[in-house]
């Protein structure tokens, strides 16, 4: 800590009880009273360095009172007097940054210029301010700390400017280049080379960079009001608004307990999170906090995340804060509700009717912020866009987020009792129709409300229902839907037709799939487009069908026919042997042969399908003819 001593006599003062004794060996001729301490002085080494003092003493002595004076509104109050009539005395006078600016509003005070002593305590006071508390960070900030009780006295002699002009000046420049924020936060020793110092010798090792958060913890310990003069400094000097917003978040989780209960590991706005206060502010002082956190971050996108956001909108529910701070956090959080998750949204209800279990009306007003930002910033109409383009497109992506979300958020909140179906109803209607892609996380949400609230009437049901549409309804969803007894009867026939239609089309699909292979470019450019193209369609599927049929029975004739050609001459071989082949071998070819033609033949005039079984049943006989002439050879 920077220091400078000033005077050189031995200290003289003596405390007994709540008074203060010179024992320089003369008895005291006046006594002042500051507070609740009295200190018997001496009149001439007090008036020989102030003008008040001087003119209260001439006072006194013209009373009856005796030479008693009282000296009210000093700053620092008694312990600063102290130091005052110690350095008019010339007793060692320690000057520091916890005491300097008290030191130099109690010497304006009393007027303790240079007309009353040459190097008088104003002057001593100003040169340490100078030229050692305002070019250093860390005695710039305590100066600035200490400002805060005798703030209006600071201001007018513009202490509080400098100081934190000085701060802003330093948080806006790299601390890379000097490395003056890592010496004086603990850090290691650097020689003008920049290298790390180890008892004054140069290691050649280098300091870590500092980042961009290097001041957050340290501007943390100012009151609100000197905080966010210091901010708005800054912002002036051109510092960036994401690290502003990140020095604000810090400031808001320390001293807003309710903002660290629901954070995660890695939320945090800096690389370490702010230490716990041993006694958190009262409420009062929290909302008043809150309010004030509102109007002082910058009005922008992502700056923050919107965890932070939402938990300073619940914070702000709890402690009541004004419904102008409620209504601009909500804008704030609905200007980047595609960067929240579920979690953050499932927000209790703390209004005094509890009608329901989680503030669903919040989240509605919220997802209507987000719309009317999404269809300012919006440059096509959702209407003018085709369904292939919607899925993939990035402008929609955020808005399909969000329609995610919000299904999800249905879900969450269906199984309540108390939520209304009007109310439920108009947070699912509030999602535009083009960003859901498909309807699959709606229609879970429906079933969970029906199947919480099996009272509905009929009616009922079929208006909830209609708020999904059965087209975008997936393969499984539609599956489901089918089997299930809590829907409407119409929604179900709806479901069941839908889903047929989406078997055709995937079976069409695979068919277009099959003529792309076989290289039909005529069909796709020219005669599909037609009106008969249909019809077209069709005839070549079936003379596809047909070929490949024909294929398969040729295959099997030529099978026959060389399963039949072993089996003569393995008859002739037998003939041969025994002397009796032409007569049997006449019946065999007569009754082979014939029939093999005119299979043969059939297969090619008739339908694939009758001669198949023909065939096969042939080759059948064959088989079990050819056993037995085994046997009887």
């Amino acid at each position: 800590m920077a220091c400078v001593k000033l005077g050189s006599k031995i200290d003289a003062f003596q405390r007994k009880g709540q008074a203060w004794f010179c024992t320089t060996g003369l008895p005291s001729d006046i006594v002042v009273e500051v507070e609740e301490i009295t200190f018997h002085l001496h009149k001439f080494p007090l008036l020989s360095r102030s003008g008040v003092m001087e003119r209260l003493i001439a006072e006194a002595d013209e009373g009856e009172e005796g030479s008693v004076i009282s000296i009210s509104d000093l700053p620092g109050g008694a312990k600063m007097f102290e130091l005052v009539a110690k350095f008019c005395y010339g007793v060692k006078l320690e000057l520091t940054a916890s005491n300097v600016v008290y030191l130099r509003c109690a010497a304006e005070h009393l007027e303790m210029t240079e007309e009353y002593g040459e190097g008088n305590l104003i002057f001593q006071t100003e040169t340490f301010l100078n030229q050692v508390v305002l070019k250093s960070w860390k005695e710039s900030l305590r100066a600035l700390q200490t400002c805060d009780d005798i703030l209006s006295y600071a201001d007018e002699l513009h202490i509080t400017k400098r100081c934190i002009e000085a701060l802003a000046v330093k948080a806006s420049t790299d601390p890379n280049l000097f490395g003056w924020p890592v010496v004086e936060r603990g850090g290691p020793m650097q020689s003008p080379g920049g290298s790390v110092l180890w008892n004054g010798i140069s290691t050649g090792a280098r300091p870590k960079k500092s980042s961009t958060d290097w001041w957050y913890d340290d501007v943390s310990i100012l009151s609100f009001p000197l905080y966010k003069r210091l901010i708005l400094a800054m912002e002036s000097r051109g510092i960036k608004p994401e690290i502003i917003s990140g020095s604000i978040a810090y400031y808001a989780k320390r001293y807003l307990p309710g903002l660290n209960r629901r954070q995660g590991a890695g939320d945090s706005s800096s690389r370490l999170g702010p230490p716990p206060m041993a006694s958190p502010p009262s409420e009062h002082d929290q909302k008043l906090l809150v309010e004030e956190i509102d109007q002082l971050l910058p009005v922008h996108k992502g700056l923050v995340s919107t965890k932070f956001l939402f938990g300073l909108l619940r914070t702000a529910m709890i402690l009541r804060a004004d419904t102008t701070c409620i209504s601009s956090l909500e804008k704030r959080v609905g200007m980047q509700l595609d960067q929240a998750n579920l979690e953050d949204l499932l927000m209790p209800n703390f209004s005094y009717s509890m009608e329901t279990l989680y503030n669903v009306d919040c989240i509605q007003r919220i997802l209507e912020h987000f719309l009317t930002m999404d269809q300012a910033n919006g440059d096509d109409s959702p209407c003018s866009i085709d369904d292939d383009q919607l899925i993939v497109s990035p402008s929609l992506t955020p808005i399909t987020m969000v329609a995610k979300l919000i299904d999800g958020y249905l879900a969450e909140v269906a199984p309540d009792i108390n939520l209304k179906l009007p109310k439920f109803q108009a947070l699912a209607a509030a999602v535009p129709e083009f960003a859901r892609p498909l309807d699959d996380g709606l229609y879970r949400a429906i079933d969970i409300y029906l199947k919480s609230h099996p009272w509905l009437s009929e009616s009922e049901r079929e208006q909830l229902c209609r708020l999904m549409d059965c087209q975008k309804l997936s393969l499984e969803a539609c599956t489901h839907a089918a089997q299930n007894e809590r829907l409407p009867l119409r929604i179900i026939v709806q479901v069941l037709f839908f889903e047929q239609l989406q078997l055709r089309n995937s079976i069409a699909g695979c068919f277009l799939v099959s003529e792309n292979l076989e290289g039909s470019r005529q069909l796709r450019s020219g005669m599909v487009g037609s009106n008969e193209g249909g019809g077209w369609v069709t005839a070549v599927r079936e003379n596809q069908v047909l070929k490949v049929g024909m294929d398969n029975m040729r295959m099997r004739v030529s099978e026959l026919e060389m399963e039949c050609s072993n089996m003569r001459n393995e008859i002739e071989k037998l003939g041969r042997v025994k002397g009796s082949g032409s007569g049997t071998w006449g019946n065999v070819s007569r009754k082979l042969g014939f029939r093999l033609k005119s299979q043969m033949c059939s297969a090619e005039e008739g339908s694939v399908s009758n001669q198949s079984s023909v065939v096969s049943g042939k080759a059948e006989k064959l088989k079990e003819k050819h056993g037995k002439h085994k046997k009887n050879l």
